[in-house]
């Protein structure tokens, strides 16, 4: 061989080498099948028959060090595998470059178009037979990498022992490795263009992750799973259209319970199948929503820093744990919504900044790419690659883990280029504007292909701004999500109820403000996460008064939110009036609940939850302006009603919220149809530690015309304390 033969054994030997397939492996010289291995800790190597198990060839060290070769006198490919020895040890093993790609070239046409929507599939690592052999297939996507390799345990961490195999032009690199599978650890190596060898990086389709803050990738079989909930999965649409009632209970699986006896540890994702799943099937709530499950590095970021988007995080179980507590929901007749982070991604070295030496899915330019507030790279959402990675993402946890719906987090900073950031620190789009024209096609095609690709799902946008049409459909100038947080309401009215009541009344609009647009989308009004941080304390915390004053300013709250057109989101602790700001390093104060006050909150969201299911009209048109009529708006007491219709035949309900801690009694209130309105909930009644007044159990019409109305009923409105009245229609 002479000495340009030789050059590329010296590459390899030296890590420089980025076509290790043309060199490695069997090939034919003259006839025979050659064999050249690489194995720098191997004092001498054979090749043994895999099928019989028969001495091949013992290859002769090279003069490149680790470099085996030799002929082995077949002329025909064939199966084998490799024999080592070093000192007094001797194993044996597969050799990875004996065998062919995985991918084809469908695959490879759809990667570089920026179509293929299961991606997922193709790329990460996937346990799978190939050949006749067991082993995981790795693909990555690095287009400007002059190297990329696998490593991990099994091969030393070092890079120069499994350089990948590099797959057309699509930019994407593979190799299958025999014996590895479930469990086994490994991250890629990369050298940039000029050959700098970069960070080692988690897989950016890696099903799992190590405990932080160790940080790299785990092998994860997805087909070892048997799912449960075929009987869910079929009936779900139904559940989750704008006519039906919806009541989300929000979740950070780290702090919602902790057992203080075993190291103040989370629950587990099992342990959460049995208790949290109850506890939300009793409170009524019909979904529960979890604060991003995707891997992230950092505890403090509560999973809005995500790193591995295809990993359910390490810290509460396994994947196929994770799993189980989706079947737990389904069985429980509970819906699941996770959030989910499109808008940015961390700068940890081992992540996806730079990640082949290049600005690969965040933007070049820090006008376009780096976010100010979060200290976060931002997608290249122009990228035809990046969006492909994202919408696969949101396609793959409702595919392979029977996710009911996306929460987006953060959707105006991804809707305005200028968003949190002064002049000459934003690049106008093509036209000169604000808007960024990538993303809101991203979005688009985001909720239009998820829509089309999985039956009953929805999307749900946290946006917080005026942007026209976010839950309307994409076909019709929308972003095509299912509903919209409605961010407007939640600081109008938090604004409104921690006034003192004797002000309340300068603050009156604040309640009737919300009305003027509440139509415009399929809202869900939240009282989230967001709601309970940064020094903003407690929703209780935003009660005037002292005591039993400010728990009835709470339950008179909660009631006016549940009679208020549309869907419902209650961040926990709430639910029972937690005294103090949400910290994620702690259990929710469950302790709480042994005071009758914080007993008698929880008993009324329970309450709420089933009155909402139960009732049509405070449903069916929650998202339709002829839902709801204004029947009193009263500034001087602080009085508001208001009726809730459902479709046709639907017996109305009647609401009423009297904001002052004044009992008024006699009050009128006009009402559209004759017969006995029961009251369905009191918020002052003595089951939520309230004073017990009320109107015994219902009021029949009157024929008095008021507001109006043809009839009116004559009320006692118990002090700070929301009221609801069904229509019982008069027996023919």
């Amino acid at each position: 061989m002479n000495a340009a033969g030789h050059r590329p054994f010296q590459q390899i030997s030296e890590g420089s080498f980025d076509d290790p397939f043309s060199v490695l492996g069997l090939h034919e010289t003259g006839g025979n099948q050659s064999l050249t291995v690489f194995h720098p800790d191997a004092d001498e190597v054979e090749a043994i028959d895999a099928a019989t198990g028969a001495r091949v060839a013992v290859l002769s060290s090279h003069e490149a060090p680790g470099i085996f070769h030799a002929v082995t006198g077949r002329a025909e490919r064939f199966a084998y595998r490799l024999r080592f020895k070093r000192g007094g040890d001797t194993w044996e093993a597969d050799d990875a470059y004996r065998f062919g790609p995985v991918l084809g070239e469908l695959d490879e046409y759809l990667i570089g178009e920026g179509s293929h929507l299961r991606l997922w599939e193709k790329l990460g690592a996937h346990v799978m037979e190939h050949e006749g052999t067991r082993g995981t297939h790795f693909a990555v996507w690095a287009p400007n990498a002059r190297r990329v390799s696998l490593v991990g345990n099994f091969n030393s961490w070092d890079g120069r022992r499994n350089v990948m195999r590099r797959c057309g032009g699509t930019g994407v690199w593979e190799i299958f490795m025999p014996d590895l599978g479930e469990g086994d650890v490994y991250k890629f190596e990369l050298t940039d263009a000029g050959g700098t060898l970069l960070p080692e990086k988690a897989d950016p389709f890696g099903f799992g992750a190590e405990h932080p803050p160790k940080t790299a990738s785990v092998v994860r079989d997805l087909n070892r799973y048997t799912w449960q909930d075929d009987r869910w999965m079929s009936a779900r649409g139904e559940k989750q259209r704008i006519d039906q009632p919806i009541s989300i209970y929000e979740v950070h699986l780290g702090s919602w319970r902790r057992i203080p006896e075993d190291g103040n540890r989370s629950l587990s994702y099992l342990e959460h199948a049995r208790e949290l799943v109850a506890y939300a099937q009793d409170m009524g709530f019909t979904h529960i929503e979890l604060l991003p499950v995707s891997e992230h590095p950092f505890d403090g970021s509560w999973g809005y820093q995500p790193i591995g988007l295809f990993a359910p995080t390490i810290r509460y179980g396994t994947l196929d744990e994770f799993r189980a507590f989706v079947d737990a929901c389904h069985e429980a007749g509970l819906g699941l919504l996770i959030d989910w982070v499109p808008g940015h991604f961390p700068e940890d070295e081992h992540g996806l900044g730079r990640f082949d030496g290049t600005p690969l899915y965040e933007h070049a330019d820090p006008k376009e790419g780096w976010h100010p507030d979060w200290r976060t790279y931002i997608y290249n959402y122009g990228r035809t690659e990046v969006q492909n990675f994202l919408i696969a993402n949101a396609l793959y946890w409702m595919r392979e883990h029977h996710v009911d719906g996306l929460r987006v987090d953060a959707v105006a900073s991804m809707l305005y280029r200028d968003y949190s950031r002064e002049d000459g620190e934003w690049v106008p789009n093509e036209y000169g504007g604000r808007e960024n024209l990538e993303a809101i096609d991203f979005l688009k095609r985001a909720n239009t292909l998820v829509y089309a690709d999985m039956d009953g799902v929805m999307t749900v946008a946290e946006e917080s701004t005026a942007f026209t049409g976010v839950s309307a459909p994409a076909d019709a100038g929308g972003l095509g999500f299912g509903y919209k947080w409605n961010m407007g309401w939640m600081n109008d009215t938090l604004s409104y109820i921690k006034e003192d009541p004797i002000h309340r009344k300068y603050h009156h609009n604040k309640i009737e403000f919300g009305l003027h647009y509440a139509f415009s989308e399929n809202f869900v009004l939240p009282l989230s996460h967001d709601e309970v941080v940064h020094g903003k304390g407690s929703i209780l915390d935003r009660m005037p008064g002292d005591g039993p004053d400010k728990f009835a300013n709470l339950r008179a709250y909660y009631g006016f939110m549940w009679g208020h057109p549309g869907k419902k989101l209650l961040f926990m602790g709430s639910e029972f009036g937690q005294g103090w700001e949400w910290n994620h390093n702690e259990s929710l104060g469950w302790h709480l609940l042994e005071n009758d006050l914080h007993k008698g909150v929880q008993n009324l969201v329970r309450d709420l939850n089933r009155l909402y299911a139960q009732t049509p009209a405070l449903h069916e048109l929650d998202c339709k302006a002829e839902g709801f009529q204004w029947m009193e708006s009263n500034a001087d007491d602080s009085v508001f009603a208001w009726i809730r219709r459902g479709k046709p035949g639907t017996p109305p309900v009647l609401v009423v919220s009297n904001f002052t801690p004044v009992m008024r009694t006699g009050r009128r209130i006009g009402v559209p149809q004759r017969g006995k309105w029961v009251e369905r909930v009191n918020t002052d009644a003595e089951a939520y530690s309230g004073s017990g007044a009320g109107n015994l159990g219902g009021v029949a019409a009157d024929e008095v015309a008021w507001s109006g109305q043809p009839f009116s009923l004559c009320l006692t409105l118990p002090p700070l304390c929301t009221l609801f009245f069904e229509c019982e229609a008069p027996a023919s």
